[in-house]
């Protein structure tokens, strides 16, 4: 019975509100009179005095600030005052149940609705992360990954590089002896240098000799060049790689079954340039640090015959044309004065890379260059303690320092 009675009054309550408040929307010619307050009341029970009463105020309407004239423009687009116009009048009220257990009215909805609203839409994005996530690829094991590159995956390299790598010749050597027919793989003669090829698989001859499964680690040294020493990896007397001669004469001893390295020079130093030059047996590294890409600093002492003044100096930072090419040096400076050296001594930087460039800086310039030392790559300097003629083995901070 109270609850017949309860949705009873709820249902006059609202066609009353509506009643009030729908009847000024209609008449726009006429004027009306606000209501400012309403009050209803109604019993739970027949028998019970008690019963609930509710106030309902109304505000009278905001009158509408004055407009001014729009252009053609700005009529096509509406706005947000009129499109809630004389809606914007209407009081949307909200019985709910206190904490106390009674009912009231309310202008504004319950928090405990908010609150949900909030968690619904918290959790439909919760929803769409975990259906991102499990669209991601799942990670294999390394069981698995090791048995795919084992058996699926193509590790080999090129033949040419194969057997540069193994002291055969050259990379462009290598190619020769590939077109010419004398090298087999696996019994059949290979005419292509691109062929993908594994030594550790493949049975590979040249010239009738067998190539060593294994293949030589890869070895990096800085050299301090005599002078008189061309950077070349031939067969002659005075090449910088037959400085490595007493090195390699007994790598078979402390390595059997593997391979003499064919050790070459990164970049080049012309036969009267002394100091720092690199020596590896891995193409890679070269073309990686010779590249002009890798835009690595060299630093050069140079010995200058004749006086130096500030009109040479600024010649030389003014640059010079190298090869169809305008090279400019990054630093030049004169160097103090040696007790025991009595001509002028310049330090230049460059990082173009250019046959003789400083040497034709130095030109460009009038004077003439005596000697001439290369003692830093990079962010690698030639230690100073190191020999003529001697070599060092390069440790991972010295590579780190040369990229």
């Amino acid at each position: 019975m109270a609850s017949s009675a309860l949705v009873t009054s709820m249902a006059a309550l609202s066609s009353l509100a509506f009643h009030y408040l729908a009847k000024p929307l209609l008449t726009h010619s006429s004027s009306f009179r606000t209501l400012h307050r309403l009050t209803c009341s109604f019993s739970t029970s027949s028998s019970s005095p008690s019963s609930l009463e509710f106030n309902i105020s109304f505000a009278t309407p905001k009158p509408k600030p004055k407009l001014e004239p729009k252009s053609a423009e700005e009529e096509l687009i509406p706005d947000e005052d009129d499109a809630s116009g004389e809606a914007g009048q209407l009081f949307i009220p909200w019985i709910v149940r206190g904490e106390d257990g009674n009912l009231k009215l309310q202008a504004h909805p319950p928090a405990s609705l908010l609150q949900a609203v909030v968690n619904s839409e918290t959790g439909t994005k919760k929803m769409k992360q975990k259906a991102e996530k499990s669209t991601v690829e799942p990670k294999h094991s390394k069981a698995a990954r090791r048995f795919y590159n084992e058996n699926f995956r193509d590790s080999g390299m090129r033949l040419s590089k194969v057997l540069a790598a193994a002291g055969v010749a050259s990379r462009r050597n290598s190619e020769e002896l590939i077109f010419e027919g004398k090298v087999t793989v696996n019994g059949s003669v290979c005419n292509t240098p691109q062929t993908k090829v594994d030594p550790a698989k493949d049975v590979i001859y040249v010239n009738g000799n067998r190539l060593p499964k294994k293949q030589p680690p890869k070895m990096y040294f800085a050299l301090n060049k005599p002078k008189g020493y061309i950077c070349s990896s031939g067969e002659e007397s005075k090449s910088v790689i037959s400085l490595f001669d007493d090195y390699l004469k007994n790598w078979s001893k402390r390595n059997p079954g593997v391979p003499r390295p064919r050790l070459f020079t990164v970049g080049r130093l012309d036969v009267a340039t002394t100091g720092l030059i690199i020596v590896t047996n891995d193409g890679d590294f070269a073309q990686r640090l010779s590249h002009p890409s890798s835009n690595l600093s060299k630093e050069y002492i140079a010995t200058i015959d004749g006086a130096i003044h500030k009109r040479h100096l600024t010649t030389i930072s003014e640059g010079t044309t190298i090869e169809g090419l305008h090279c400019v040096p990054d630093v030049v400076e004169l160097l103090p004065r040696q007790p025991d050296a009595p001509r002028a001594r310049l330090r230049i930087v460059v990082h173009d890379g250019r046959k003789h460039e400083v040497r034709e800086l130095v030109k460009s310039a009038g004077l003439e260059v005596h000697s001439l030392k290369r003692v830093r790559i990079g962010g690698f300097k030639l230690p100073s303690d190191l020999g003529i003629g001697k070599h060092i083995e390069l440790k991972p901070t010295d590579l780190k320092a040369l990229r």
